[in-house]
């Protein structure tokens, strides 16, 4: 296991379009490469922000024909570096009625290493009027997903993932040093709860926890929290965006504050599985 690592975390405004995702992706995406990352991240619908059921229709298509998503395995190939995708909106194949919303992790060698897909998915109605139902178009995961990147252990999870503490317990019970948490949260939900959550969950995983987020207006009519953040194992914020622009946030990661804060609090150790009687 590596001692240090370092990452770049990509904020975006992503587009209702995958090759003007990638080209503003990429600029980004170089710097972070250029100033010595070896793990970048970039927001959940990295390659589609279209809630417009008719129009995502249209544009969604499988991995091996998404624009975007073969872009950034060129990336990181010509960049030598991993990266994330913090998800992509693809089909799992031709002439399926529904996406999945997967989390890519492609290697220096512009390989996929592993992927996930979101479990659970955003079918809610805001206090504010604004409503989403994710799961009209999008088929959940099933599984969860410990993987390994640049040496390092690493759990995934995306956007609404964050307010179920039991799937990241499970991705740190599993070996999990780092969980990833890329998202598109709301404005509202983002004020009241992006922080907050990741921080409880850092706390109660003792494992870093890395947020990229969508920040800003998008053409699909939604608008997004950004203030992408980097939270260590005690919970503290190692590093934030305090904007809702395109930006890169770069962190350097020491894992051996993984084995302090367990140890200070060896919780995983202690949980159990309660029956109600």
């Amino acid at each position: 296991m590596v001692d240090t690592l370092k990452i770049a975390l990509i904020q975006l405004t992503t587009p209702a379009d995958q090759a003007v995702a990638l080209a503003q992706a990429t600029p980004l995406i170089e710097r972070a490469a250029a100033e010595g990352a070896q793990l970048i991240l970039t927001p959940e619908c990295s390659n589609l922000m279209e809630i417009r059921k008719d129009q995502k229709a249209l544009k969604v298509t499988t991995a091996e024909n998404d624009i975007c998503v073969q872009g950034y395995r060129d990336l990181a190939r010509r960049l030598k570096v991993s990266i994330l995708m913090g998800s992509a909106i693809v089909l799992e194949k031709d002439g399926d009625t529904r996406a999945v919303n997967r989390t890519l992790l492609i290697g220096p060698d512009g390989d996929f290493i592993d992927a996930y897909d979101k479990v659970h998915l955003f079918d809610v109605e805001l206090a504010n009027g604004e409503s989403y139902k994710e799961s009209n178009g999008i088929r959940g995961g099933a599984r969860a997903v410990v993987t390994e990147v640049a040496g390092v252990k690493l759990g995934m999870s995306i956007c609404y993932d964050v307010r179920f503490a039991y799937l990241f317990r499970v991705l740190a019970k599993a070996g999990a040093l780092v969980i990833t948490t890329p998202a598109a949260f709301t404005v509202p939900t983002g004020k009241a709860h992006w922080k907050v959550l990741l921080r409880a969950r850092a706390i109660e995983t003792g494992a870093f926890v890395l947020a990229p987020a969508q920040g800003g207006a998008h053409e699909d009519g939604r608008k997004t929290w950004g203030h992408s953040l980097v939270i260590g194992p005690w919970g503290e914020v190692i590093a934030s965006l305090d904007h809702d622009r395109p930006d890169v946030l770069f962190a350097t990661l020491d894992l051996s504050e993984v084995a302090k804060a367990r140890a200070a609090l060896p919780q995983l150790k202690h949980d159990r599985d309660i029956v109600l009687s």
